[in-house]
Order: C-alpha cells, then sequence, then structure tokens
C-alpha cells in the first residue's frame, strides 16, 4: 500500500505501534525484574544446627534481608537430596565425609568449603535419673540400660551416631550395648527419645544436652575417643543466588559466632566473615 498525501500507510502505522509496544513490554518486564526481592538463600544443615541456625536467620532477617529456608535433617539425608537434584545453595554437614562425598560427585563449588564450627558428644539422661556414670575407658553402660535401651543416632549412617559408635568402641563399651540401641533417624530424633522418656541414656551432641531443659547432662565424651567433631560448610555448584554467599559470611560473622558460642559450639580460631 502507498502513502497519499504525506500520510502513512496503515502497514507503516501497525509496524510502528507494534514496536512500541514490544519496547515497552521489554521496559516493563525490566522494570518488573529490578523490582524483584532477593531471593532467600536456601540451607541444608545438620539437625543438631537447628535452635542456633533459626536464631541466626532471624538476626539475618532483622537486617532487613529475606529469611533464609532451612531444611534441616541428618547430614546423609541431605547430601542425597542434593544428589538427587534438590534446589539449594548451601550445605552444612556435621561431618567431614558427606561434604567429601559431594565434592567428588562434583556438586561442590570450587574453594567454598570451610570449617564452620566444632561440637562435643554427651550422654545424658532424662531429668529426674539420678543414675551417675562416668564416661571412660570400660564404663558399664551396659549394666546401667539393664533392658532399656540407648537413644543414638543411626550409628551406620548418620554423623552423631558414627562418632558415637567410634567412642564406645574405642571406650570398650561398644559391645556390650550393640544389641541395646535405639537407633533415630537424626540427632535431635535420639534426643527427643530421652526427653520423652522413651530411652533412659542417650548419646547426643553437647549442644543438643545444652539447648534441652528436659534432660540431663551425664557426662562429656572424651575428646579423643572419637574422631574431631567439625561442620564444614560449602556451597553447592548448582547455586546462583548472590544472597547465600552474602548469608554464608553472615555465618561467620561476629555477631553469628557469638550466636554459636552460646550454644556450646566451638568455633575454629581466625574464621571471620565480616
Amino acid at each position: 500500500m502507498t502513502s497519499y498525501g504525506g500520510r502513512k500507510s496503515i502497514g507503516a502505522v501497525v509496524r510502528q505501534l507494534c514496536l512500541a509496544f514490544a519496547m515497552l513490554g521489554a521496559l516493563t518486564t525490566g522494570a518488573s525484574r529490578a523490582a524483584q526481592p532477593p531471593k532467600a538463600p536456601v540451607v541444608l544443615a545438620a539437625a543438631s544446627l537447628q535452635p542456633a541456625f533459626e536464631e541466626i536467620g532471624r538476626l539475618w532477617s532483622a537486617r532487613g534481608h529475606r529469611a533464609p529456608v532451612f531444611s534441616f535433617a541428618a547430614s546423609s539425608a541431605l547430601a542425597r537430596q542434593v544428589e538427587a537434584g534438590a534446589p539449594a545453595d548451601l550445605f552444612v554437614s556435621a561431618d567431614e565425609d558427606w561434604a567429601d562425598h559431594l565434592e567428588r560427585r562434583g556438586l561442590v563449588m570450587p574453594r567454598s568449603r570451610v570449617v564452620l564450627l566444632g561440637n562435643r558428644l554427651a550422654l545424658v539422661a532424662a531429668p529426674n535419673d539420678r543414675r551417675k556414670l562416668a564416661v571412660r575407658p570400660g564404663f558399664r553402660l551396659a549394666a546401667q540400660l539393664g533392658k532399656s535401651r540407648l537413644a543414638i543416632a543411626d550409628p551406620d549412617a548418620v554423623p552423631a551416631g558414627k562418632y558415637a559408635k567410634a567412642a564406645l568402641v574405642s571406650l570398650k563399651a561398644w559391645d556390650g550395648v550393640a544389641g541395646k540401641l535405639a537407633p533415630a533417624e537424626n540427632v535431635r530424633a535420639a534426643l527427643a527419645m530421652v526427653e520423652r522418656g522413651l530411652a533412659p541414656l542417650g548419646i547426643v551432641y553437647a549442644t543438643d544436652a545444652k539447648s534441652s531443659a528436659k534432660v540431663r547432662l551425664v557426662g562429656l565424651f572424651p575428646a579423643g575417643s572419637h574422631p574431631p567433631i567439625r561442620y564444614p560448610i560449602v556451597t553447592l555448584s548448582s547455586s546462583r543466588n548472590q544472597q547465600a554467599e552474602a548469608f554464608r559470611r553472615f555465618l561467620m560473622s561476629r555477631t553469628a559466632r557469638a550466636v554459636f558460642v552460646r550454644y556450646g559450639f566451638s568455633v575454629p580460631q581466625g574464621q571471620s566473615g565480616g
């Protein structure tokens, strides 16, 4: 179609209108994306970290950030979720083995791994249970249990259970209790058994014992009776969330360190995230 009297053809007008709408749509989409708040970091963390991490999450939110999304479970279960493609940014294990496991499979961002925390292993009982038992080589744990069972995280898979088994083997108490176990899916579940009176004694982390008013600390296991309890934190290679790195640094900050120490964790010297 041609143009008459200096007027544009209908086709030209249509083309200009389409171009204008396209530019407006692009600008609107760009503005909409710019207005969207940053995504919340998704953190898979060992069950024993729950009370401390939830408090630190609240401190992070109070600074104007979106609240982190936590998933707490046994480190073994969380690592398998990562292998299965679970959408997450950070993984905090209760032992080095499961972080190694993910690194070998290329699921960890290079140079992101840091030892965040340390812990101790504790023997606990219900508050009204007055039994006394020194945790040392040859201690009579089996005799104290009698026909009842020992609450423990699954020693075949869960870090807390593996540490507990190593400690009992070292103290020559494993053979007597191996047939008297009440294995749990994670250390917090083992703690709950003792809290609810389902087991008279349990082996948990020292931080679990400290955080619960429903159990009594019987004793700490000697540090040399089991491998050092370390919590590595890694960024997962699938993460594209800038807030995840900011939250990782916050977990290593002086603010977070103070929370961890109050809950009974040890923090590596010289660690700082600003």
